[in-house]
């Protein structure tokens, strides 16, 4: 029986290696209530599709031509900050989680997980029903001394948010964001908001 439309989880594949790209759409395109909508082969090619057909679910590798990974995924949800990013990558460096995660990735996923799994996550719903999702590789400090809180806080401080948005966005009271701002210029050496996302910017730690 074909799912109603509003319960159709409709999904878009960026992979660059066409052989895995097409396996992972025909795999999915077999499951109950899955539509695929697109392929992407690129970064770009991945922005301009989720532009097009506003997918519920981006699956999305982060080794791929034209690709900043945390530009890749903020263009993304500038155009529906809906859409649900899940990365199914082979790189699970802390960096690069942290990075993610902040850039708004709701789940992460290793290419050597089972299709079960893989299915699962992509039928989760919300950003709650994520935390069954595998968790991501972290070590601490995450990325530059800095935690994937902070590295969050910071991400949204550099788009100019204040305060209170920025608790708003994470679910955390204004006061903690102010202790993470103050733990985040300790660790930079930073004298303000302006100079630690600077700061973070010139070391890679976060993208405009």
């Amino acid at each position: 029986m074909t799912a109603p439309a509003a319960e159709r989880v409709r999904i878009l594949v960026a992979d660059d290696h066409t052989l895995l790209r097409e396996a992972l759409c025909e795999l999915l395109g077999t499951e109950p209530g899955f539509e695929v909508v697109g392929q992407a082969g690129n970064g770009a090619e991945a922005v301009r599709l989720a532009a097009r057909h506003r997918p519920d679910v981006v699956l999305l590798d982060v080794q791929m031509p034209q690709n900043d990974p945390p530009v890749t995924v903020q263009r993304i949800l500038s155009g529906d900050p809906r859409t649900r990013i899940i990365v199914l990558t082979m790189d699970d460096s802390p960096q690069l989680v942290a990075q993610l995660r902040a850039a708004g990735v709701q789940g992460y996923l290793h290419k050597s997980v089972s299709r079960d799994r893989l299915v699962a996550a992509v039928r989760q719903r919300t950003a709650a029903e994520d935390d069954g999702l595998p968790p991501a590789p972290q070590r601490e400090p995450a990325a530059g001394g800095l935690s994937a809180r902070e590295l969050e806080v910071l991400h949204w401080a550099a788009r100019a948010l204040s305060n209170r948005q920025i608790g708003s966005r994470l679910g955390i009271t204004e006061g903690t964001v102010k202790r993470h701002l103050r733990n985040i210029f300790g660790k930079l050496d930073a004298v303000s908001r302006i100079d630690a996302v600077n700061i973070a910017i010139d070391r890679g730690l976060i993208h405009r």
